[in-house]
């Protein structure tokens, strides 16, 4: 029920918030679809081709890390690490998730190439599933600091904004 009623609360976001929000979901999802070969450019290939999966998945992820990012402008609550540090593990999570197992050097040196389509391409939909409840945990601790702590404008607030 309080995540409806925190979802609902993005209704009354500034247009400026929205734009940042569309801005950052595309650049969240070409920095993860590019790396990954999801877009192809002559820069980076790919052994496997991807999932039927990958782009959903990175679409979901990409839509919250853009809307995580948006509450970050004009902030009406103080900075919540934790939120910020689910950010960052969601959107790395992600990057596994939807690449390549075998083109990812760090999965190549620690598990080898047998070992990267053995264990790890099994689990990238694990790693994907977690990466949106990262992004989602981070989004709502930062939607419900808003709505239980608003923050009034102060003359020294108001100065270093």
């Amino acid at each position: 029920m309080r995540t409806l009623l925190l979802l609902r609360d993005l209704r009354t976001w500034p247009a400026r918030r929205w734009a940042v929000a569309a801005a950052a979901t595309v650049a969240f999802a070409l920095l993860v679809a590019i790396p990954t070969d999801l877009v192809d450019t002559p820069v980076f290939g790919r052994e496997i081709p991807p999932t039927w999966w990958a782009w959903p998945a990175l679409l979901v992820s990409s839509v919250h890390g853009g809307l995580l990012v948006a509450t970050y402008v004009d902030p009406l609550v103080d900075d919540a690490a934790p939120a910020r540090r689910g950010g960052y593990a969601g959107g790395l999570l992600t990057f596994f998730a939807v690449g390549c197992p075998v083109c990812n050097k760090l999965v190549l040196l620690a598990l080898g190439s047998a070992g990267a389509l053995t264990w790890f391409e099994p689990v990238q939909p694990l790693l994907q599933v977690a990466a949106v409840g990262l992004l989602g945990w981070a989004l709502l601790v930062r939607l419900r600091g808003e709505r239980s702590c608003r923050l009034t404008p102060t003359p020294e607030r108001s100065l270093h904004a």
